[in-house]
């Protein structure tokens, strides 16, 4: 997600960096890229006009274009106004102590029945006592899919016939927790194919009965615009108090998601950035908008870390002892913290290190593997010894082409600076306020 326009923003802004003092003209020449990149990218045209527009206001002010380092100030500007776009200050539903129910609407596709079952886990995880309502009678199969994602987490799941009457299932939720106690009720309802009159009545209905204390519209990155009208059109009929945006970690282009706050006024919860039912992030709107801008997101990376069970490598060996067996094990342990692409970017300065499509998949470590098993002791320790022979050699043996070995010895590299880079920022010693990673000292 937000790949292309990533790029194309870190090079307008690259170049207006390097400038010392800036002329009106330059920034506006910068802010015209800078709306021809956000318009490509499907970004709405309102949403991008009004960007341009505030960037541009504050950037050539007196202040900005007589300053020595204008262009840093320039990035700095548009760093926050995409903040203030995606959402300023990261917001969460509200959590009463019990009888907290949240309603999830949207379009049949958009992964409404999966972030059901993945905010359970997520609410499960802090304490929450969680009952799932499986309320999707159109969809086949939708119920018996959340109550197999409902068996995953853990947490019970209360089935809607088909023809219920709203204030039927009113009545069964509530003699539910008079049984079992749940302090938070999740209620899956029927999703839409499109706008349909007849199912929005039967969704205001439903709420109307079940009076939730939130609604969440799940809104699919990969629909573009579409998914802006959605929104507008669900939030008259139903009044959402929020989104959720799944498939963050597609190849979409990432107009809708970062339209979506600007367009309906509501809040983005959270963002889907895989499909593990632990795939559930909280949205931070400053640290989308510093991977946007090719800045990393550190505090990701260290949550992530915290979560993940990490193999730990020779404590005494130091990051320029760095070899290739190394490399295997934390590619493993990357590849637990989410897609090895996704958690590069995390590392400031990482993205711009990166091909453009750059990741690495369980078949693909397979293969490094068989790689490195082909290579000596000594290879493997020193990989400066491999010559063009020994890679021939290490290739047929692995049943891989030399070009696959050279790509492996260049990640190598790649990932040392990598782990220096991590070192520097105290990620490998277990500094104050961060986990100790299993990078070597």
């Amino acid at each position: 997600m937000f790949e292309s326009l990533g790029k194309k923003l870190q090079d307008i802004l690259d170049n207006v960096r390097q400038q010392g003092r800036l002329t009106e003209a330059q920034v506006k020449a910068a802010m015209r890229e800078i709306r021809m990149a956000l318009l490509e990218a499907d970004v709405n045209f309102n949403v991008a006009k009004d960007f341009v527009a505030r960037v541009s206001e504050k950037a050539v002010g007196q202040d900005v274009l007589t300053s020595l380092n204008a262009g840093q100030q320039v990035v700095k500007i548009v760093h926050d106004e995409l903040i203030e776009t995606l959402g300023g200050s990261a917001q969460q539903p509200q959590l009463k102590t019990e009888n907290n129910v949240w309603f999830m609407v949207g379009l049949q596709g958009a992964g409404k029945t999966t972030s059901t079952g993945k905010l359970a886990a997520h609410y499960k995880g802090k304490g929450r006592r969680v009952l799932l309502v499986a309320a999707d009678t159109q969809r086949p199969a939708a119920r018996e899919q959340l109550k197999v994602l409902g068996n995953q987490v853990g947490v019970p799941v209360l089935e809607v016939q088909d023809n219920e009457p709203p204030h039927v299932t009113q009545q069964r939720v509530k003699e539910y927790l008079q049984k079992d106690f749940r302090d938070l009720v999740i209620v899956d309802t029927a999703g839409r194919l499109q706008i349909d009159e007849n199912l929005m009545d039967q969704l205001a209905d439903l709420k109307t009965a079940l009076n939730p204390t939130e609604t969440l519209l799940v809104v699919d990155a990969m629909t573009g615009q579409e998914a802006l009208n959605v929104a507008e059109t669900f939030d008259k009929r139903v009044n959402l108090s929020g989104l959720i945006i799944t498939k963050m970690d597609g190849d979409a282009r990432g107009g809708a998601a970062l339209s979506a706050r600007f367009v309906t006024g509501k809040p983005i919860y959270f963002a889907g950035v895989s499909e593990k039912i632990t795939g559930l992030e909280p949205f931070y709107p400053d640290r989308v908008a510093s991977r946007i801008l090719g800045m990393g997101d550190v505090l990701t990376l260290i949550e992530r870390a915290q979560q993940a069970e990490l193999s730990a490598m020779d404590p005494n060996k130091k990051i320029t002892d760095f070899d290739l067996e190394d490399l295997l094990l934390q590619m493993k342990n990357l590849r637990k913290m989410g897609p090895l692409g996704d958690i590069m970017k995390l590392i400031p300065g990482m993205s711009k290190m990166l091909p453009e499509g750059f990741n690495v998949d369980e078949k693909q470590l397979k293969q490094i593997e068989a790689i490195i098993q082909s290579m000596t002791l000594r290879e493997r320790r020193d990989p400066k010894v491999i010559n063009g022979q020994r890679r021939k050699r290490i290739a047929a043996g692995s049943g891989r082409t030399v070009q696959e070995v050279n790509r492996l010895l260049k990640m190598h590299d790649q990932m040392k600076d990598m782990m220096k880079v991590m070192q520097r920022m105290g990620m490998g010693k277990g500094g104050k306020g961060m986990p100790k990673m299993p990078f070597g000292r």
